[in-house]
């Protein structure tokens, strides 16, 4: 075994802080970063999420319990584009992994959002789009725990982990 790796193996220090960037608004866009801010708040790691773009959807109070599933333009779907751009497939497929999530105890988005907010994690939307969409902190959900800049975002992730999803 290298011993340089082992050295720098033995001396890693625990994660402590973690910023998840959520930037899609499909249903796999944005669970990815709900699970993984989840388990950090479980595991005793400070919890930030920095919605963007399109992830404000999944803050946003008439637009967060109507994620679909992106069925076109989605390699991992293993469908051609043309049969994913099908009346009824996104619907389809955003309904089984809906079904699949229910048998795993995975609760709906709006669920997650507080209960992670609940357990201390914050959560922040872009300022950047929040003005590209018009939109005001009425519209979003009401876990949101302010609207920030991007440098806002970086001086309050200082020193985390940051996940972009």
């Amino acid at each position: 075994m290298n011993a340089g790796l082992y050295d720098r193996e033995e001396k890693a220090k625990p994660i402590e802080r973690v910023s998840i960037i959520i930037s899609k608004g499909s249903l796999e866009g944005v669970y990815p970063g709900l699970i993984m801010a989840n388990g950090a708040r479980m595991e005793g790691i400070e919890a930030t999420m920095f919605f963007t773009f399109f992830g404000m959807e999944a803050i946003i109070n008439k637009k967060m319990d109507h994620l679909k599933v992106a069925t076109v333009g989605n390699p991992a779907m293993h469908i051609p584009t043309m049969i994913g751009g099908l009346p009824g497939m996104s619907a389809f497929a955003t309904s089984r992994m809906k079904a699949e999530m229910e048998k795993l105890d995975i609760p709906p988005v709006r669920e997650f959002l507080e209960m992670i907010h609940d357990a201390g994690g914050q959560l922040y939307a872009c300022r950047a789009s929040v003005d590209m969409f018009h939109l005001t902190e009425e519209d979003f959900c009401d876990e949101l725990d302010g609207i920030l800049s991007v440098g806002e975002f970086y001086e309050k992730s200082a020193g985390a982990e940051i996940i972009f999803t």
